[in-house]
């Protein structure tokens, strides 16, 4: 049974309520002072608080999508992420679609009435990385009048750590953007969703690491690429957009700002506009001052041409750590006269699932509003 099944979230509460029973069944017979009474009543309260933190932890995961499997939890994952070698005019493609499920609230399975969810592995083919990906193709993809239209695309990422699958299941990507459509409040749009984390377990902060991870090559060319020659989008940024929470966000802002010339807007949810250097990123720069300076989103603002792009921004008065520095991020982007800057306050929210979600459907009629069909 994996991590984020139900059923090891059942089977943790009711280990749980089982040994609470126990302790105080238990408890009068072993109220003695010997020491196989002491023993006892110190293993019957060690193993039910484990259980209840087990329990509370599983239900934490699932709600808020940190690890997707046991290997995540304890460290194991090294795949994908893996070098895969590719020759030149190849024909393998780089998105291999890997199984497809309807949108999550759908009433029907046919994906010309309701679209559909493709579970992909995306390769790049410059930078050799290979990640998981979930993509949404709105009902207007499969419906016979649209087959030479081109589709604006939408790349969503995650935090760190993170799991794709939150983006679907848990932060409702694919069914607000359907619903959203219904109602003429936005164009239908792809969506293509993934971590960050395109090197896992580490958190490369979306950076080309000397020597390492490619990452920002990655998310500003060869995902780009592969999904162009696999889906109906146009290859033009007006038809790009890319959007992520928290550590997401950050990469989303930095990859628009870095690359204008792939992506035409950017909305950030609780974004941080600096990467971090700790345990879970390792040296990201190797002594590189002018990539560390490039990772600081308000050093790019100041000492590099204003990019010709569109930034959404959001926080929280109360609630968010980031909201001094977003109102800085807000300013300084205006003093450029060039970069386009919108945001999302919010009067309270904290770092989390349920302030995302009241976010998303604003975000997502913003980033239609900012591209353009074919």
């Amino acid at each position: 049974m994996g991590l984020t099944s139900n059923k090891v979230l059942m089977l943790a509460i009711v280990l749980a309520v089982l040994l609470f029973v126990c302790t105080v069944w238990w408890w009068p017979r072993l109220a003695r002072q010997s020491w196989r009474a002491v023993s006892g009543r110190v293993g019957l309260l060690l193993t039910t608080q484990l259980a209840l933190f087990a329990s509370v932890g599983l239900a934490a995961n699932q709600a808020f999508g940190f690890y997707a499997s046991w290997a995540d939890l304890f460290g194991q994952e090294n795949a994908p992420g893996v070098v895969v070698d590719h020759i030149a005019g190849g024909t393998d493609s780089p998105i291999q679609v890997v199984a497809t499920s309807k949108v999550i609230g759908a009433s029907s399975t046919l994906p010309q009435v309701a679209g559909q969810v493709q579970k992909v592995d995306i390769i790049g083919r410059t930078t050799h990385l290979t990640t998981p990906a979930f993509v949404y193709l709105p009902p207007e993809y499969f419906q016979p009048k649209n087959n030479a239209r081109k589709f604006p695309v939408s790349v969503v990422l995650t935090g760190y750590p993170g799991t794709a699958e939150a983006l679907v299941n848990k932060l409702n990507y694919p069914s607000t953007a359907g619903q959203l459509a219904r109602q003429q409040k936005m164009q239908p749009m792809i969506l293509v969703m993934l971590r960050p984390t395109v090197a896992p377990p580490r958190d490369t902060e979306c950076v080309d690491v000397p020597g390492g991870p490619q990452s920002e090559t990655f998310f500003a060319k060869d995902l780009r690429d592969a999904v162009m020659a696999h889906y109906r989008v146009d290859k033009t940024p007006a038809s790009w957009g890319i959007v992520g929470d928290s550590t997401g966000g950050y990469c989303a802002l930095k990859i628009a700002m870095h690359h204008p010339g792939s992506y035409a807007a950017a909305a950030g949810l609780s974004p941080y506009y600096k990467a971090p250097i700790d345990p879970t990123t390792g040296d990201l720069f190797h002594g590189n001052k002018d990539l560390q300076n490039r990772s600081d989103l308000f050093w790019t603002l100041k000492h590099l041409t204003a990019p010709e792009t569109s930034l959404l921004v959001t926080s929280s008065r109360v609630g968010e750590h980031n909201y001094k520095d977003t109102l800085r991020f807000i300013k300084s982007v205006q003093d450029t006269n060039v970069t386009r800057i919108s945001s999302i306050i919010l009067p309270s929210g904290g770092h989390n699932f349920n302030t995302w979600r009241r976010e998303i459907p604003p975000t997502l009629q913003w980033l239609s509003s900012r591209l353009v069909a074919h």
